[in-house]
């Protein structure tokens, strides 16, 4: 009699994955409060840290557990050496141009980002990938484009803090695809942040000698929360890991939309940053290019589950 086991566990993987994406892009979404705590720091002196004491965090945990066996290997097979390299440096223009926005009052740009993120996304799967396209795709990439160029006109100039956000968290992204099936998120984490630990650690030595850093502050309390951005920075980017590892980058991809909307929210309600009836207008644009996005993926998977059945 045939076992039923398989399909319960990839069905248990699936739902696995899920949630972590819910909880990754929920977390991420609230961002934006927690760096407007750490002033007075500036955008990268926080990033500095960040980088320093996630990479902390990791390697803890990873001697908690004994976790080092992998490192061998990662320093024997230079090709995943560079993937996690550049996701390293991906993450960390990430991370840097995501905390200098919301610093300089321009949450809704990072928003923007997060919502353009799943047609950068499609386009680096056609350019890099070579994959094809279905019709409502290419409908949901030139809304997208056409939203993109309208935003640009209306406002004088390129929206670059959401195009930077969307193509580094989507190479991100492509990358952790791969190199997650062969590391751990723990350790792919520890990896990434050591890559640029050394430059993140040199600034912040440079800082301190200067006189400039905020590190050391009397009350105390900014002290432990640059230091808890360690845990803060990797939680969700764990989770996110777990999800790209589980379930497919279209559905990861969908389940991203959280981390804009909440990023807006908190930008409008909480931090009152001011949006203009024509950069509503643009927003607009966008969301009817992931409405299409997701109509077609509800499409799609209803006929694969046709054709299975």
């Amino acid at each position: 009699m045939p076992t039923s086991t398989p399909p319960r566990s990839a069905q248990a993987t699936r739902r696995h994955g899920v949630i972590a994406a819910f909880i990754a892009y929920g977390l991420w979404g609230a961002f934006p409060l927690y760096f407007v705590a750490l002033a007075p720091a500036g955008a990268i002196e926080i990033l500095a840290h960040r980088i320093v004491w996630t990479m902390v965090t990791c390697a803890i945990v990873l001697s908690f557990r004994r976790d080092w066996g992998w490192l061998r290997d990662l320093l024997r097979h230079p090709a995943l050496a560079a993937g996690v390299a550049g996701s390293g440096l991906l993450i960390t223009v990430n991370w840097g141009t995501y905390v200098w926005a919301v610093r300089a009052d321009r949450t809704t740009d990072a928003a923007l980002g997060y919502f353009l993120n799943p047609l950068v996304s499609i386009g680096l799967g056609v350019l890099i990938l070579h994959e094809r396209l279905r019709r409502l795709q290419w409908l949901a990439v030139g809304i997208g484009l056409v939203a993109a160029i309208y935003l640009a006109v209306s406002a004088g100039g390129v929206p670059w803090v959401a195009l930077i956000l969307a193509l580094t968290f989507g190479l991100y992204g492509l990358l952790k695809n791969r190199v997650g099936v062969t590391l751990q998120p723990w350790q792919s984490l520890c990896a990434e942040s050591a890559t640029m630990a050394p430059f993140a650690l040199a600034f912040l030595i440079a800082l301190q000698v200067m006189g400039a850093s905020t590190f050391l502050a009397p009350a105390g309390v900014h002290t432990g929360l640059m230091v808890a951005s360690g845990a803060v920075t990797a939680i969700p980017l764990l989770f996110f890991a777990e999800a790209a590892r589980t379930i497919p980058l279209s559905l990861v991809g969908l389940i991203q939309f959280m981390t804009p909307v909440l990023q807006l929210l908190v930008a409008v309600l909480l931090l009152h940053e001011q949006m203009s009836v024509t950069r509503w207008t643009g927003f607009g644009i966008v969301w009817i290019a992931l409405i299409v996005l997701t109509v077609d993926s509800v499409l799609a998977t209803r006929a694969t589950s046709h054709a299975r059945g």
